[in-house]
């Protein structure tokens, strides 16, 4: 099962699906659905982690982005539905929103926080030197998302270093593979003290939609949604398509 949902809520206006980052899971959005209470909140499971622990990780990004949209394309009862990654989600997001759109799945907005637009990455070809284990937990300490002490721990080491290294490899060997724009509205959110993913490069999704596009920087790094979610900027979506 690719999503969950904490409180479903057949009838509520909107939907919103959110991908997480590099090592995250489902959990990240647990408090999200009572926050954004106009939407029935979905977040995103990757093989690996969490209900899903005993899976090997994904190695394609962009096939796990198709299997993902397969799985939601049954979703035809109408309402608005809003996509939402941050890091290696919104890349993620991005690939499943654009196979949608090929389907003829209309999307409602699609918000890409804390990730560089896409057509600016490119595959490391030396993917298994450059995200070594040391260099992954570098950079986790680097982005604020853990805890330098709990990556001295072998236990949680030996826990969640294989589908975070993982993940890490699979953005790092990602290369788009959409030649045509998105059809939706396309909104790019970043940290203004975000460590590695600058303004410039965040700004660039512009060019990724034939849709209205709009950009915000938010105060924080590149976790600044852990202490101040863009509840403001979801609600804000378009309620159409």
């Amino acid at each position: 099962m690719w999503t969950q949902c904490v409180e479903p809520r057949p009838f509520a206006e909107r939907r919103l699906v959110c991908f997480p980052h590099a090592g995250g899971s489902p959990y990240f959005f647990r408090s999200w659905a009572k926050a954004l209470t106009g939407f029935e909140v979905h977040a995103v499971c990757y093989p690996g982690r969490a209900e899903r622990i005993a899976e090997p990780p994904a190695t394609r990004l962009a096939a796990m982005a198709g299997d993902i949209a397969a799985a939601l394309v049954p979703w035809t009862d109408g309402r608005p539905t809003v996509f939402f990654g941050h890091s290696m989600g919104a890349i993620v997001a991005y690939e499943v929103v654009g196979a949608l759109e090929d389907e003829g799945v209309p999307v409602a907005h699609f918000v890409a926080s804390g990730a560089r637009a896409p057509h600016l990455l490119r595959p490391d070809p030396d993917v298994a030197t450059t995200w070594d284990d040391e260099s992954i937990a570098r950079t986790l300490v680097e982005l604020g998302g853990t805890d330098a002490e709990l990556l001295r721990n072998p236990a949680f080491v030996e826990l969640v270093m294989p589908y975070i290294g993982a993940d890490f490899r699979m953005l790092a060997s990602y290369g788009p593979g959409r030649s045509t724009p998105l059809r939706c509205p396309v909104t790019a959110l970043v940290g203004d003290r975000d460590p590695r993913v600058g303004a410039e490069d965040v700004a660039a999704w512009r060019e990724e939609t034939r849709g209205p596009f709009r950009f915000r920087t938010l105060p924080g790094d590149h976790f600044y949604l852990a202490g101040e979610p863009p509840f403001a900027v979801i609600e804000a979506a378009p309620a159409g398509t």
